[in-house]
């Protein structure tokens, strides 16, 4: 079992660290290597997926990335900058499939911004397709027209990317609770008038799971009004990315979402929602739970171990109840822990 190891940029390597001292402890020889990609990468090669990145992520089983980018890069060349390296690797090992759970432990519940009452018990799954959509649309460009500058993007989906979304959303509904809303812009987006019917052709092969249909942003809204009607949800690119970092802050922070991209044989990279967040990086002070349960989410839909997920999953559980808090999501009455501390608190617990 090969996994590629893609600390990156900002509390990336802090945060990696502390996913692969769990992975270490569960004793299952796995086999990893560490290299480039971001802005560590454009320091080091020029490139934000340099070619010896390529091979590596190619030959394993599973990517472990931490996060990318940072201020320092903004004023490179795009296609320098490190998000071109994280959208490169997963058009490269045709990561489709992002799947976002935003599970509200119950002992966080007030790091919540909303009533408890409103994101008690809170267990969505938000399926992003991450190929295509306005992301990787051509043609796209700054031109001049006119005298001025004209900024453009096309937002383009074809249908056979759509059915391929389709069937990985139908089928996680059908292992929960068999109601599936597909979120789209039908009323003035062609391209995603074409999602919402090939959604409904799709159905007919899942007869056992329940459709539903929003516009996108009445769906920002319920997700902030009424988040528990939501069980599993299945989006485009663009709408998905804003949709899961959404859902993500009903859950208390960022801090504690996990994420899978997975290809049509479940080979995947896993990685922590939130972003590099360079204003505390080193300071030994950042979350690492999202990704420790990024790496519990390889475990299960890579490697097949489920019963060493849940082990993960458990431990995680287990120091939450103990009152053991980085400070994002630290309130009086816990114990505030650092960045290392809290992957001994996981350790201890496993």
């Amino acid at each position: 079992m090969k996994i590629c190891v893609l600390p990156g940029d900002g509390i990336g390597p802090e945060i990696v660290a502390e996913a692969v001292r769990v992975l270490k402890a569960l004793d299952l020889k796995f086999e990893m290597e560490e290299a480039l990609l971001g802005g560590c990468a454009v320091d080091a090669t020029g490139k934000p997926y340099p070619e010896a990145t390529q091979k590596l992520a190619r030959e394993a089983d599973a990517v472990l990335l931490g996060a990318v980018g940072g201020p320092q890069w903004d004023s490179l060349p795009r296609e320098q900058r490190p998000e071109r390296g994280l959208l490169g690797i997963r058009k490269d090992l045709n990561l489709f499939a992002n799947l976002r759970p935003a599970i509200l432990y119950p002992e966080l519940a007030n790091a919540s911004t909303l009533k408890a009452e409103v994101v008690a018990g809170l267990d969505i799954l938000i399926i992003r397709e991450l190929t295509g959509d306005i992301y990787f649309g051509q043609p796209r460009g700054i031109r001049e027209e006119n005298g001025e500058r004209v900024g453009f993007n096309t937002m383009v989906y074809s249908e056979s990317e759509i059915r391929r979304i389709g069937h990985v959303a139908f089928q996680a509904a059908q292992k929960r609770n068999k109601k599936l809303c597909s979120v789209d812009k039908m009323n003035v987006l062609e391209c995603t008038q074409l999602w919402r019917d090939v959604m409904i052709e799709v159905s007919k092969d899942y007869p056992d799971v329940e459709l539903s249909h929003m516009l996108v942003d009445n769906a920002a809204m319920q997700l902030v009004k009424a988040p528990k009607q939501f069980d599993v949800m299945v989006t485009g690119n663009m709408f998905g990315d804003i949709l899961s970092d959404e859902a993500s802050m009903l859950t208390g922070s960022i801090g504690m979402l996990p994420s899978a991209s997975l290809d049509e044989k479940n080979k995947g990279l896993y990685e922590p929602s939130h972003g590099s967040a360079p204003d505390i990086a080193g300071k030994g002070v950042a979350n690492p739970l999202a990704t420790i349960l990024s790496a519990a989410m390889m475990l299960r839909y890579t490697f097949g171990l489920e019963a060493e997920a849940v082990r993960i999953e458990n431990a995680v559980k287990r120091v939450l109840a103990n009152g053991y808090r980085t400070g994002d999501i630290y309130e009086r009455g816990t114990t505030k822990v650092g960045t290392k501390e809290m992957g001994d608190a996981v350790l201890a617990a496993l």
